[in-house]
């Protein structure tokens, strides 16, 4: 794409409900993303029976469980994805879920025309090498990652015959901190690998996206809920539909601002030029042959006359008329 491309990240919001996953589509096409994301999984093959809980999902749920047990109740029946596949299609707004295993990888193959990989399998070899087998391209995450680890998932995707690579940076807290998010770390991985980059947000509100986008981020990703009150691990930590829109909207304004990057009077500027620039003039009544010198000479708007840039030029030279105050000098 010749623009940024934003995923509205809707994740695990829906609380295992089609109705409502089918509601985060509306909003976030209603916003103007242009991707909105979800996320397969099989919760037996995802989490271990011993695998517990973030901090943040036992204090946004308000109970501590196993991550098994709380992922039963966000999951979603594969004829769900078919489904909302299609509704996305229906709507004009691509459809994309990240797997969290290889069987959702296999499943997801035929919905999908390219892969987001999230943080938390950077370091998934076998996982890895499977997306990397479809020969799609990939959106890493790389949350939590070392320079050595990006460095380490990049090669493995791209010796077993991925397509292109874009590299997110990431800040894997939910809310992040500012003071964490290190943006300037994106910029390190494009020096890097010399790849598209782009951000994975996740922080509360909209300006460190926007700001992202005036550092050359080529993707963004948020996540959105429908409201930050309902029940579940990812809601505190999403924007609701407005505030999305807001995003959307500024970043499509700052896309625009950023511009070619060539120097030059824009078309608007054009018409403002002779109005704001100065001229050559006359300080005083001039007579015809009189020489031109710093004591009767000036530069006053409008710019339409001898630019003063060439006042050098100028002093010295004799009056070829008589010149009233203010009159614009020619030669």
């Amino acid at each position: 794409m010749n623009r940024v491309l934003i995923i509205a990240e809707a994740g695990v919001n829906h609380n295992g409900d089609i109705e409502i996953a089918k509601r985060l589509v509306d909003e976030a096409k209603n916003a103007g993303a242009d991707i909105v994301k979800f996320q397969t999984f099989i919760p037996r093959k995802l989490a271990s029976k011993h695998a517990t809980m973030a901090e943040y999902q036992k204090v946004n749920l308000g109970i501590e469980e196993s991550q098994e047990a709380m992922l039963e109740k966000l999951s979603l029946e594969r004829k769900d994805y078919v489904e909302l596949a299609s509704y996305c299609k229906q709507l004009d707004i691509l459809f994309l879920s990240t797997p969290f295993d290889l069987e959702s990888v296999y499943f997801l193959d035929d919905l999908q025309d390219f892969w987001k990989i999230p943080s938390g399998e950077i370091t998934n070899y076998p996982y890895l090498v499977e997306i990397a087998k479809t020969g799609k391209d990939v959106i890493l995450s790389t949350g939590m990652s070392t320079m050595d680890e990006v460095r380490a998932a990049w090669d493995i995707l791209n010796e077993s015959g991925v397509g292109n690579v874009t590299l997110m940076h990431c800040t894997t807290e939910y809310p992040a901190p500012y003071k964490e998010v290190n943006l300037k770390a994106m910029q390190t991985l494009r020096d890097a690998f010399h790849c598209r980059v782009g951000y994975s947000d996740h922080t509360k509100g909209i300006e460190v996206p926007i700001a992202a986008v005036a550092m050359g981020a080529e993707v963004i990703e948020k996540h959105f809920t429908l409201d930050r009150a309902m029940e579940g691990p990812d809601h505190k930590a999403s924007l609701e539909p407005h505030e999305l829109k807001n995003m959307v909207d500024a970043i499509r304004n700052i896309e625009s601002a950023l511009g070619s990057g060539e120097k030059k009077p824009s078309n608007s500027e054009l018409k403002n030029r002779d109005v704001v620039r100065k001229s050559i003039v006359a300080a005083r009544n001039i007579k015809f042959g009189e020489k031109f010198t710093e004591e009767n000479l000036t530069t006053k708007r409008p710019g339409n006359g001898i630019n003063p840039m060439k006042w050098e030029d100028i002093l010295g030279t004799k009056a070829n008329r008589d010149y009233s105050e203010d009159e614009l000098i020619e030669i």
